[in-house]
């Protein structure tokens, strides 16, 4: 399981003492406990892995978007520590999707749901998140349906 991967690789690098890579994991697994809280509320994936997953695609998308604000602030070294974390972030995720195959499923998601108009977007991005949410990049998804219509 992803969780216990991430465990597993937190004790690594605190036994290799690498500081950086610790603490990145670390606010990885207080993330996912923060995501298990508020799953006990509200709905949680079936699996537990794609509860993980899920944090750690927000995650990501988080520092990249930090990462191009502190490109453009002039806070370089600010931004190399947000790219050392989503070095570590990105070694969790799953393989994600190419444009070729993302272009296949939203053929695919379009033809089997009778999709015509840009009127039928939601409806699109809502069957290629059930389909296909782990292993897909929703903004470019988002793009490439737009572009199809």
């Amino acid at each position: 399981m992803l969780r216990d991967d991430i465990k597993t690789a937190t004790i690594t690098a605190m036994k290799a003492g690498d500081k950086e890579r610790t603490a990145a994991l670390r606010l990885i697994g207080a993330k996912i406990k923060d995501r298990d809280i508020e799953a006990r509320t509200g709905k949680a994936p079936d699996n537990d892995d794609d509860l993980v997953t899920e944090v750690l695609q927000k995650m990501a998308k988080q520092r990249r978007e930090s990462i191009t604000m502190y490109v453009d602030g002039g806070r370089e070294e600010l931004a190399d520590q947000e790219r050392r974390e989503l070095a570590v972030i990105e070694e969790f995720l799953p393989q994600m999707m190419s444009e070729e195959d993302t272009k296949a499923a939203i053929a695919d998601v379009k033809a089997s749901i009778g999709a015509d108009s840009i009127k039928d977007m939601g409806r699109v991005m809502g069957e290629l998140k059930a389909r296909h949410g782990a292993v897909l990049d929703m903004s470019l998804a988002s793009r490439l349906v737009k572009e199809s219509f």
